[in-house]
């Protein structure tokens, strides 16, 4: 490769972001390539939940609810996240899971489009997420709608006067592209149609500007760039001008404008506070506070310009390595080679053995993860994620250097690493 590793090195030596990498915890001898499927623990999380535990819980017991602001948590830690998708406090609410809050969403923008009964079409990317698919399937019966899905590049001529509404997820999750997000929103504008944005492979990854992009409705979760932990939960932003116009279809008792008056009868909350449910998960959600704080602390740095161009320099630098040895062994880079349209992941196909070549880079400490393909027009993954706050450029050099040697060595072909884990 002509890179060589004191270039990476010396990239690491004036890299302004490089401080925060010592707010997480990572593994010695581990080279961590899969922040966009699970964040890296921040040092702050673990005695942030112990005290909410034994101080909060154990100590104050039901008093914290208000004592610990812990019935505020939707509210306060949604301000946060507002930060980074580049809308106002007070927009957007934490609670549930992505799934669930795409079905919120989804639910209301069909109620108002089809105000129009002409409108009986969603409008969404054939290699969209599937869990996203599976809600809008659902959803599509429930309405009485056609789930039209459609390639990347054909998107915008799809969007029709027939469309209620467009459905996507900003960056692919399998190949890292990424939608030009005004330019579909205005799309779908200007044939009266409303936009529902998916933005778990964006948010705390890529600046974000969910106003002037003109997006209507977004979603996301908290476990992967926000570094929030497993399962943590996800979040909600609804435009002001749609907020209060329809109550989403999960009338829970968070959502109704006066929790504890006990009215038998549903009356929803103003502002998007209408878009919690259940009873907020305390807990998990005290641990996300510390990961989105955890992005938030590049703000003194440069905030998400400064990340976004990290990412920029890593993900170029892994693909230039790997494109030195890449022919030899039939990998084939599939994110977009253009800036502007990729996220912050690389991904590779092969013409056999991805699932295998991604378990031994795992027994070797270099830990990326394997997305199965269609069968048909879409192959198998070996998906690469770069976190800005904690990923080193060297880290990029030196799992290139690593996927070489497992191609030269060929030792990706021991049935040891052909075993399928139930999580890929």
């Amino acid at each position: 490769m002509s890179i060589t590793r004191e270039h990476a090195c010396a990239m690491d030596a004036n890299d302004p972001l490089a401080t925060l990498r010592e707010q997480f915890v990572l593994p010695e001898g581990v080279i961590y390539l899969d922040g966009n499927s699970l964040g890296a623990l921040p040092r702050a999380t673990a005695s942030r939940v112990q005290s909410v535990m034994a101080d909060e819980w154990g100590q104050q017991l039901i008093a914290s609810w208000n004592t610990a602001g812990w019935i505020d948590l939707p509210r306060s830690v949604g301000d946060r996240i507002a930060r980074l998708l580049g809308v106002g406090a007070g927009e957007v609410v934490v609670a549930d899971s992505t799934s669930v809050n795409l079905f919120k969403v989804l639910s209301a923008a069909l109620r108002i489009a089809q105000h129009d009964s002409r409108r009986r079409v969603i409008v969404s990317e054939r290699s969209n997420f599937p869990t996203d698919l599976y809600i809008a399937q659902s959803l599509a019966q429930q309405f009485d709608c056609e789930l039209r899905l459609l390639d990347a590049d054909t998107l915008a001529q799809g969007i029709d006067s027939e469309v209620a509404v467009v459905m996507l997820t900003h960056v692919n999750y399998r190949t890292g592209a990424m939608h030009d997000m005004g330019a579909l929103s205005r799309k779908a504008h200007a044939v009266g149609a409303l936009t529902v944005w998916d933005l778990a492979h964006s948010a705390g990854a890529v600046p974000l500007a969910l106003k002037e992009d003109a997006a209507d409705f977004a979603i996301g979760c908290g476990y992967k760039y926000l570094n929030g932990g497993p399962g943590a939960p996800a979040f909600v932003w609804v435009d002001p001008q749609w907020v209060d116009q329809f109550q989403q279809p999960l009338s829970g008792w968070m959502g109704h404008a006066a929790p504890f008056a006990f009215d038998p009868q549903y009356a929803p909350a103003s502002g998007t506070s209408r878009y919690l449910c259940g009873t907020p998960a305390v807990i998990a959600m005290a641990a996300l506070e510390c990961g989105v704080e955890s992005v938030l602390a590049a703000e003194t740095y440069g905030g998400m310009a400064a990340i976004r161009a990290k990412s920029l320099a890593l993900t170029e630098l892994f693909a230039e390595c790997v494109s030195k040895f890449a022919k030899g062994y039939g990998l084939r880079l599939v994110s977009p080679h253009e800036a502007n349209r990729r996220g912050s992941q690389i991904s590779l196909t092969c013409e056999e053995g991805a699932y295998a070549i991604v378990q031994a880079l795992i027994a070797r400490g270099v830990i990326g993860d394997f997305r199965a393909g269609d069968g048909v027009a879409m192959p198998d993954i070996l998906r690469f994620g770069f976190a800005p706050l904690y990923t080193r450029f060297v880290d990029a050099w030196d799992a290139a250097t690593h996927l070489h040697e497992v191609l030269q060595s060929g030792n990706w072909r021991e049935a040891r690493f052909a075993a399928r884990h139930a999580v890929t």
